[in-house]
């Protein structure tokens, strides 16, 4: 059998350079690409060696320039591979959808609206959950500090030691380092494992509390904008279930006032943090100025994103700054049992007002 020779095709859709394959039946040939994509097409051609009309319309000329068609199959499998972003993901993971449920659940037993509501839910959860975790967190780092006596003499009796077992066995200056560093490390890990305060414990907190924002902001952002599994009803609650000037909790604050609030409350917790650090060495001053510059970045952050999640947001950090000076008193400390430290005083809330008139006031002076 013998095709007649075809100077140019007809096709519908973006061009495909895949390889095509020959079908006959009976007194047609059907032309078909071997590779699938969103825009395949069918034709089929008799032996006069014409194309009949095609299934799709608005063809195109198989005859365009080569990069045309490179172009248009790049752009078929991107559309056709396309997947959700890691971001989509997460908002419409599991847990998301969990967090959400509590919200829902919350704001209808108790019947307050939605901004009373999202202040109350924060406050419920950083009180049962990470409360106890920060005291959890003190009392570890409490321990490793009252360590820090212990560990210094243990270390000045091992060096002892190893200056007269280099002596015995003429050992080096590097090999002697080596030995002591090795011996130190157990000795360390030994008095950890005997009272319980592997440093690693002390950031449990993080580990729960991270996770825990960013599943009840994903929440109240898809509440917000009625992203396609939450019903419409919820967020025309939201929309007025604002107070104030943030009456509408689906759009951004405008006034900027909660995205300010929620900047200063974060570094006001920074600074308070710093001052508790007397001689802070120079990783702590790069963490705390970090930590400063992420409270500026979230300023404009939560200017752009709905009301109830920026509510949320500076509902959080007050609730820590609450928890960070409740922490501090001595009535608390000795109610949770937590070992004192060197920095602990009788008068935090004074000490702290003073440290930070002489910081930053008279400075200015």
């Amino acid at each position: 059998m013998r095709f007649p020779t075809v100077m140019w095709l007809r096709a519908a859709g973006p061009v495909t350079t895949w390889p095509l394959r020959f079908c006959c039946h009976g007194n047609q040939v059907t032309v078909k690409p071997q590779v699938r994509c969103i825009s395949h097409s069918v034709f089929t051609m008799d032996f006069r060696g014409h194309f009949a009309q095609p299934l799709v319309s608005k063809p195109v000329l198989f005859a365009a320039p080569l990069a045309t068609r490179r172009m248009e199959l790049q752009l078929c499998r991107n559309f056709g591979s396309a997947r959700p972003g890691w971001y989509e993901s997460i908002a419409d993971s599991g847990p998301v959808h969990l967090t959400e449920q509590l919200l829902v659940f919350s704001q209808q037993t108790t019947g307050l609206p939605w901004w009373a509501s999202i202040i109350c839910t924060t406050l419920a959860l950083r009180t049962a959950i990470t409360l106890p975790l920060a005291v959890y967190q003190t009392v570890i780092i409490a321990k490793v500090e009252a360590l820090q006596k212990e560990i210094a003499e243990l270390a000045r009796r091992l060096s002892y030691e190893i200056s007269v077992k280099a002596r015995e066995k003429g050992w080096s200056e590097k090999t002697c380092r080596y030995h002591f560093k090795k011996n130190l490390r157990r000795i360390v890990s030994e008095l950890y494992v005997r009272d319980n305060c592997h440093p690693f414990k002390a950031s449990l907190l993080v580990w729960v509390q991270l996770p825990m924002w960013v599943f009840l902001s994903l929440s109240l952002r898809n509440l917000s904008m009625g992203t396609g599994h939450v019903p419409a009803g919820l967020q025309e609650e939201l929309a007025v279930g604002g107070a104030l000037w943030f009456s509408n909790l689906t759009l951004p604050d405008s006034t900027w006032i909660i995205p300010v609030s929620l900047g200063l409350v974060n570094l006001l917790i920074t600074e308070i943090f710093a001052l508790r650090q007397l001689e802070a060495s120079k990783f702590q001053k790069y963490v705390t100025n970090f930590i400063r510059g992420i409270s500026l970045v979230m300023i404009p952050l939560a200017a752009a994103v709905p009301s109830s999640m920026a509510l949320y947001w500076l509902s959080s950090s007050c609730v820590g700054l609450g928890h960070n000076l409740l922490l501090r008193s001595p009535r608390f400390r000795a109610l949770c049992r937590m070992p004192p430290t060197h920095s602990d005083s009788d008068t935090p809330y004074r000490d702290i007002a003073a440290a930070f008139v002489a910081k930053y006031i008279k400075l200015k002076t």
